[in-house]
């Protein structure tokens, strides 16, 4: 049987809003194809207000979420009628992650699914990672699920976005974890220097590379810990801006680029990876591309532009399609919870 999707993701880089519509389809296996796909880019307004969610007070908290529900329904009732959709089974929404701290027991993606709902009139599921949290997960990554069901024909998958995660399968299970940040720190310093990011990393490939500023980055807890583990803004404020505030930001990004390569391209070497496909906003970063491909040996495979933006929606779709048929969507192996479990709250 046949099921249309749309999946909802926003990332912590504030690019914009992606909306996927999907078909699945399960006979010997899982497929897909994306039908109808966009990226929708915040105004000033909206990013600002998503920006600076983790400063407001708990109830300013509340009211953005659900003004932001509100929001999402609207920019998928928008995109329904634009495109004349019709039969779509449900809605499956990733939200805009507010706070994220595991060790604690909690995480915040805002965008009430109730408001979607209320807005589209379709079944919308949501909030797929305190679940796992509260089964002393990580929480993330959770696309690992569609990685071993929907793209099994690679040996590992590897997401290029604000921060970069990879998938893997390791004997008969799928590991997963956070490597390190990405466009949440090129994007912030390619904004000191006038530009919303690194276009194919030029700023990046003009910088001096800073070898004690390196160091230090290497040096940072995260990636000397086993996984599963994940990042968040937080980790990225507290640790790594510090450490960049008083280098040039052409150099930060030469530096911050350099750091990135060699900390993917060490996982990918540790684990024996023969061939690895690169998805998210950072597969266009040629420089970072380039520099991760002169460390490794593994073939790196970028796929087309659909999956390349994308894959994280498509696959929050399908995570809701398994949702919905009350099956495992979210593995423990890749978040080091408790159990594999079905998760998502259904409006």
């Amino acid at each position: 049987m046949k099921t249309l999707a749309i999946g909802l993701m926003s990332g912590t880089s504030l690019d914009g809003l992606d909306i996927c519509l999907a078909e699945f389809e399960k006979q010997d296996k899982w497929t897909f194809q994306i039908l109808k796909a966009e990226t929708l880019p915040y105004s000033v307004d909206w990013e600002n207000k998503l920006k600076n969610s983790i400063y407001l007070s708990a109830d300013e908290l509340l009211e953005l979420h659900s003004e932001y529900g509100f929001y999402l329904g609207q920019q998928v009732q928008q995109f329904i009628e634009k495109h004349q959709l019709k039969n779509i089974d449900l809605i499956a929404s990733h939200g805009h992650t507010v706070f994220h701290q595991p060790k604690r027991k909690f995480t915040l993606q805002i965008g009430d699914g109730r408001a979607i709902k209320l807005e589209t009139g379709l079944p919308v599921i949501y909030d797929f990672r305190s679940q796992d949290v509260l089964m002393e997960g990580n929480g993330a990554p959770l696309v690992p699920i569609g990685d071993q069901l929907l793209f099994s024909e690679y040996h590992a998958c590897l997401n290029l976005g604000g921060f970069s995660n990879i998938s893997l399968q390791s004997g008969n299970q799928r590991i997963a974890f956070d490597i390190s940040p990405v466009n949440i720190v090129l994007n912030r310093l390619s904004q000191q220097l006038n530009k919303t990011f690194d276009e194919n990393g030029e700023m990046a490939r003009k910088g001096q590379l800073n070898e004690i500023v390196l160091k230090q980055l290497n040096a940072l807890d995260f990636y000397h810990h086993p996984h599963p583990k994940s990042l968040g803004i937080e980790w990225c404020n507290q640790l790594v801006f510090p450490i960049l505030e008083n280098t040039d930001p052409l150099d930060s990004l030469a530096t911050f680029t350099e750091h990135i390569a060699q900390q993917i391209s060490k996982v990918i070497n540790e684990n024996e990876i023969k061939d690895i496909l690169f998805t998210g906003g950072g597969a266009y970063n040629s420089f970072l591309v380039e520099s991760i491909r002169a460390k490794t040996t593994s073939e790196i495979i970028i796929p087309k532009k659909e999956t390349i933006e994308y894959k994280e929606a498509l696959i929050f779709a399908f995570m809701g399609v398994l949702k919905m048929n009350n099956e495992i969507n979210v593995l423990s192996s890749a978040t080091g919870s408790t159990s594999d479990h079905c998760s998502g709250v259904i409006a």
